[in-house]
Order: C-alpha cells, then structure tokens, then sequence
C-alpha cells in the first residue's frame, strides 16, 4: 500500500508541478484554463502559505475519487429515467430553453455563452428531476460509520465505542412512511412547492450526500456540474433507449452503477441545433 501510494504521490505532484509552469509562462490578459486545479494556483499565487503541495494533492484526489463515480453514476441513473418518463424529459427540456433564453436554432457555442449563474438557478425543475433520481437511485445505496466514543441514537439505542452503525440510503428512499404511497414512483413534483421552486427535505430523510457534519462538501459542486451537463446534452437531443421496452440492473459496488452500462439513441431535436 505504501508503494502504491507513492505511485500516486509521484502522478499527482507531476501534475501539480506541470500546471505552475503552464501557468507561469502565461502572458499578461491571458486567460487561464478554467479547471479546478489551476484556479487553486491562482488563489496559491497570491496567499502561497496557505496552500501547501499536500493540500493541493489532497484536493486533487479528493475530486477524481469522490466526485467521479458518483456523478457518472447518478446521470446515467437520470437518463435512463428521463427515457422511462418521456414527459419529464420534455418538461426538463423546455426549462432549459426558458432559462437560458433560447429561440429558434443556436450553435453549441452560444447554448454554452447562455449557461450563466443566473440560468442554472432557474432551472428549478431540472434541479428537483436530479434529487429524484438520487432519492430512487443514491450515487452511495449503503454506507458505514464507526462509532468513536459511546454514544446514544435518536431512538435510544446505545452504541459503543467501536461498533459499525450501517444505514443504506437506496431502501429509505423506498420506505412508504418517509414518502407516501408513491414512494417508488418517480415524481419530481414531490420536490416543488406551488410556485415551482425546489424545496429541499431533510438531509437526515434524504442521506444521499450524507448529513450533519459528514455532509458532502461538494454537493453543490456535483448538482452544478450535472446540471450543465444535462441541460447541454437535453437542449440538442432527445433520449430513448436503444431497446424501448428494455430495463436495467443495478450493480451494488462503492457506488451504484447500471450493470453492463446504458445503451440509449440520441436523436437532434427538431429547430434546436445550427449545424454553422
């Protein structure tokens, strides 16, 4: 193990170490590239103290290993529910040309240049359709937490020192008593009030990002880069599966991934796409 993670230390800081000379022999007006790692530079630049090799390594791996597969993961799982729910993905669709002012055909360049800040915040629907999936289909379907002291559940419970306390996000997100009769019924209407704006639920009712002080640091992070990438995917093409009356399985690992992958068709929505 200790070699291994020499392996990784070696790839990580050559990274690290590439990227400050990329960024060195930048030109005055030059604009960086926009990734994760070289925006943590840039703040380094101008506070080095605060940001030591080890921080900057931590962060690196703490986005490929946290942030990947749970996000791969959690877009096929919304696809392939968009497929199941053609009216979801059309509603989905609509908001996305709402929100980002589009008429008649653009060009993928200019759906981009109207993916602003304010875009994805009104993109409420889009927003609730990802916490659904997630509800039915947790990125984590079951995780463990050892106790470090001896404590007392909500319940009354007792747990010592060194017990394991498992609680799986995949079977509350089906429990009947947490969320109606339509518990496995894909509704992301559960998630708005009447005026359409999304309204998050307890995150002890809903664990997918964990909650309390384990909570997720990057959950905000992960909804908007999901939201980018579906609005740009749903804006340019409509989604079937590539067999209709097909289904999936699931494949319970660190993560929940769909067995053997997601076949779909993507087809160009009519008046959307400006080949020029």
């Amino acid at each position: 193990m200790k070699k291994s993670l020499e392996s990784i230390d070696d790839f990580v800081y050559k990274l690290i170490d590439t990227k400050i000379e990329q960024l060195s022999r930048r030109q005055t007006g030059f604009m960086e590239k926009e990734d994760i790692l070289s925006r943590f530079l840039i703040e380094r630049e101008k506070n080095p103290d605060d940001m030591s090799y080890k921080y900057l390594r931590d962060i690196i791996l703490n986005f490929v290993i946290a942030g990947r597969h749970t996000t791969t993961g959690t877009l096929s799982w919304f696809f392939y529910m968009l497929c199941k729910h053609p009216n979801v993905q059309e509603k989905v669709a609509q908001e996305v040309r709402e929100a980002t002012k589009i008429k008649g055909e653009v060009t993928v360049d200019e759906f981009v240049a109207s993916l602003t800040e304010e875009a994805l915040n009104e993109m409420q629907y889009l927003h609730a359709s990802l916490t659904e999936t997630l509800r039915l289909y947790p990125a984590v379907p079951l995780d463990v937490k050892q106790c470090f002291s001896e404590d007392t559940l909500p319940d009354g419970f007792e747990v010592k020192k060194g017990d394991l306390v498992i609680y799986q996000p995949y079977p509350m997100g089906r429990m009947q008593f947490l969320w109606g009769e339509d518990a496995e019924d894909f509704r992301p209407e559960r998630w708005l009030n009447g005026d359409g704006v999304f309204v998050p639920g307890s995150p002890f009712k809903f664990p997918a990002f964990q909650a309390g002080p384990r909570i997720c640091l990057g959950k905000e992070f992960a909804y908007r880069q999901m939201k980018i990438f579906a609005a740009a995917l749903l804006c340019f093409f409509k989604f079937k599966m590539w067999e209709e009356m097909s289904t999936v399985r699931s494949r319970t690992m660190l993560t929940l991934q769909i067995y053997g992958g997601l076949h779909l068709a993507a087809l160009h929505r009519q008046g959307c796409l400006n080949a020029d």
